[in-house]
């Protein structure tokens, strides 16, 4: 019998983890709760959960900041568990800065209340899913110049030094370098990297490709790998092609 995913459901608002953890679990999800920052972190120090829902406005340490320790144990303080924890936010924020913030930090989808539970199940099931098709899907690991990708850790380094990027941020670019010198616009993207169940818009993969420059390019204003094609979209180029 296969082991139950767990998922981490924070959330200040008693009835919102309730009503979610009914959800899950009637999926077959085991489902652990944290009311506070400091709680659901407390938790990451001991617990690995296969997936995260996160609100943004928590109590003492926000959505914001915990995604960011688990996206970059460089820059903060890092948990005891590997950054690549698919995470889903929950914000009762609509405009497009707020989702675009939540992206740049990391997320892997975005979710505004009052949302369906139906439909945040959905994309717990695709976020997962997608996950999971990104694991098995590894090849041989390959080198363009300074650049080097390893899809079966899932590791990128840069003149031989490790880059820490998210699940998300490693299946975009290993998607384009898959594909080289090959044109994809933001809704192909979306469709090949994100899948038709994701609810976002195209400037998740602007986040996502800005994201990527900064962390592989010599000069993210003038990338050489991930180049940009005006009016169009992206695609990978390397100097040694």
């Amino acid at each position: 019998m296969s082991k139950q995913q767990n998922i981490l459901v924070v959330d200040d608002e008693r009835t919102i983890r309730e009503v979610v953890r009914r959800y899950l679990e009637l999926e077959g999800f085991d489902v652990t709760e944290a009311e506070t920052g400091p709680e659901a972190l407390s938790i990451l120090q001991t617990e690995t959960p296969d997936l995260i829902v996160l609100d943004i406005m928590l109590p003492g340490v926000d959505g914001f900041t915990i995604t960011r320790k688990l996206r970059n144990p460089v820059e903060y303080t890092p948990l005891s568990i590997e950054g690549d924890i698919p995470i889903i936010l929950l914000t009762a924020r609509t405009n497009e800065v707020d989702r675009v913030a939540g992206f740049e930090v990391g997320a892997d989808d975005y979710v505004v209340k009052p949302f369906s539970p139906r439909e945040l199940v959905a994309r717990v099931k695709a976020v997962l899913r997608r996950s999971a098709t990104g694991a098995e899907d590894a090849e041989n690991p390959v080198e363009f110049d300074n650049l080097y990708l390893d899809p079966r850790s899932r590791s990128v380094s840069v003149n031989q030094d490790p880059v820490t990027l998210t699940a998300k941020e490693f299946d975009l670019l290993w998607f384009l370098v898959r594909h080289p010198r090959q044109v994809f616009t933001r809704q192909q993207l979306l469709d090949h990297v994100w899948g038709y169940e994701f609810y976002g818009d195209e400037s998740t993969v602007t986040v996502h490709v800005r994201r990527l420059r900064e962390k592989i390019e010599t000069d993210p204003s003038k990338p050489s790998y991930i180049q940009t094609v005006w009016g169009v979209g992206y695609k990978f180029e390397a100097p040694s092609m």
